[in-house]
């Protein structure tokens, strides 16, 4: 009984700990699903992609020279938010990798023109996840 009550005060701490976490990563998930109020649709019939596809997107990337000289590889996972005229509203990180490849992707795809996202005949706004390879 006595160990159990030793490792109490640590294991409350960390319980709480872990519970804020988890609060934050749902208020973070939740600024993912909507962008200014505005809502996005996680799925549409026709979802959106790049007017001359992936590759418009990786020639506008330039690798980062912090991320070259630091031998820093892997993917950058990005939600994107695209309007129903196929304009890049706005792009968010969802799992970076550093070292300015982070930036270098969102600002390459902030740089492309989409195809809109077709719904039941009509254009609408579509969130759309990519994955962008940082590869030396």
């Amino acid at each position: 009984m006595k160990n159990l009550l030793k490792f109490s005060p640590a294991l409350i701490l960390f319980c709480l700990l872990f519970l804020s976490q988890t609060a934050d990563a749902r208020n973070d998930y939740s600024s993912l699903t909507s962008l200014e109020g505005e809502e996005y649709l996680a799925f549409a019939e026709q979802m959106p992609e790049p007017v001359d596809g992936l590759a418009s997107i990786y020639k506008k990337i330039s690798y980062p020279s912090l991320a070259k000289q630091a031998g820093v590889q892997g993917k950058v996972y990005v939600l994107v938010f695209v309007n129903e005229k196929g304009g890049v509203d706005d792009v968010k990180v969802v799992k970076g990798i550093g070292a300015g490849c982070d930036e270098a992707a969102c600002d390459a795809i902030k740089q492309v023109k989409f195809k809109p996202g077709v719904h039941k005949g009509k254009s609408v706004k579509v969130k759309l996840s990519l994955a962008i390879q940082f590869k030396l």
